[in-house]
């Protein structure tokens, strides 16, 4: 073999593993941006104010509008071994970003035992199975010298900063007789607490307490939908194209599609569409109302489209997909059957 064949070779090699590399190494990206295959909907809420009634509870649906209660409609975490007061209410879930692990956060309270407050915790869950959780107590007021006189931690949920690079934890508080207002901090690497003070998220441009926020980024913006406490009270909305600053509201208007009252305001996008459903607890009446939307900014009520075997109280939807929906129906089977 002369001198120009061997570096041919040599040069051909080279090539060669080149090209294997970097397809293993496109691959491997392409790989990481497929999309769920999402086909199914978890539902994740409580049912009232006793004892039995404020832990956390699963239902499925396969369409984002008729639902069926998993486990019979019993709880499927042991909430006394999860919180401080032997409650929770106001679960929210959230996929992670490696599409495997799990959070779910609600407000560490029993009304039943201890009536209305005050209350000082929040309960942190995180999964990779959405069968087995691990769970902290976060106690506001005894983690952070600045909120010693907080007597209300209510409806947290979870989101996730793309800046910043973590989980945000995002809920109402309330100091003394003050009005209740919209905070943030940041959930520690471990989902177990949060990694700095608390800072106030929502300013009410009427000084009006807030409560129950819930947060969507669409189209560059971040929509903050809320319920405000002002002169009748119901269901706002502000935007921010900044997850943690910002948001203001564009208009006055109020979303709820009912004169009853309401509170707990969930967002989620249906699969494989452009439509979105803004629903809420319509909670003087035992019953939830489900609206929908392609921008939302325009809510249409849908209430002859969704049925349920059950009667939540404020809650979260997780679009999930079929091998999931399969494995919380093999864990927690009921007697009723998903249409």
């Amino acid at each position: 073999m002369n001198f120009n064949t061997a570096n041919r070779l040599r040069l051909g090699i080279t090539f060669f593993i080149s090209f294997c590399v970097l397809s293993g190494a496109f691959a491997q990206k392409a790989k990481k941006k497929s999309p769920l295959a999402l086909s199914s909907y978890l539902f994740v809420y409580f049912t009232g104010n006793g004892k039995e009634e404020e832990q956390i509870r699963f239902a499925l649906s396969q369409d984002g509008y008729n639902y069926r209660a998993l486990n019979d409609n019993k709880p499927v975490i042991n909430t006394g071994k999860i919180s401080s007061t032997g409650g929770v209410r106001d679960p929210h879930i959230l996929r992670g970003q490696d599409n495997k692990t799990f959070y779910m956060v609600a407000t560490d309270m029993q009304v039943a035992k201890n009536g209305w407050g005050p209350n000082y915790a929040m309960v942190f869950l995180k999964s990779t199975d959405l069968l087995n959780w691990k769970s902290s107590v976060v106690n506001i007021p005894e983690s952070f010298t600045e909120f010693a006189t907080v007597n209300r931690v209510w409806a947290p949920q979870t989101i996730f900063d793309p800046k910043a690079g973590k989980y945000m934890i995002y809920w109402s508080m309330r100091f003394g007789n003050d009005k209740d207002k919209i905070y943030y901090a940041y959930a520690n690497k471990d989902f177990t607490g949060l990694e700095g003070v608390p800072k106030q998220l929502f300013f009410s441009p009427d000084n009006a307490a807030c409560i129950d926020g819930d947060i969507e980024f669409k189209d560059g913006l971040y929509h903050l939908f809320f319920k405000t406490e002002d002169r009748q009270p119901g269901i706002k909305k502000a935007v921010s194209n900044e997850l943690t600053t910002g948001y203001v509201m564009k208009n006055d208007n109020y979303l709820q599609q009912t004169k009853d009252a309401v509170e707990g305001a969930g967002t989620f996008k249906l699969n494989n569409s452009n439509e979105w459903i803004l629903m809420y607890d319509v909670y003087m009446k035992g019953k939830y109302q489900f609206t929908k939307s392609t921008d939302l900014e325009n809510f249409t009520a849908i209430d002859n489209e969704v049925s349920m075997d059950f009667h939540p109280r404020h809650g979260t939807v997780l679009p999930i997909t079929a091998k999931e929906a399969a494995a919380l129906t093999l864990a927690w089977p009921s007697s009723t059957t998903i249409k």
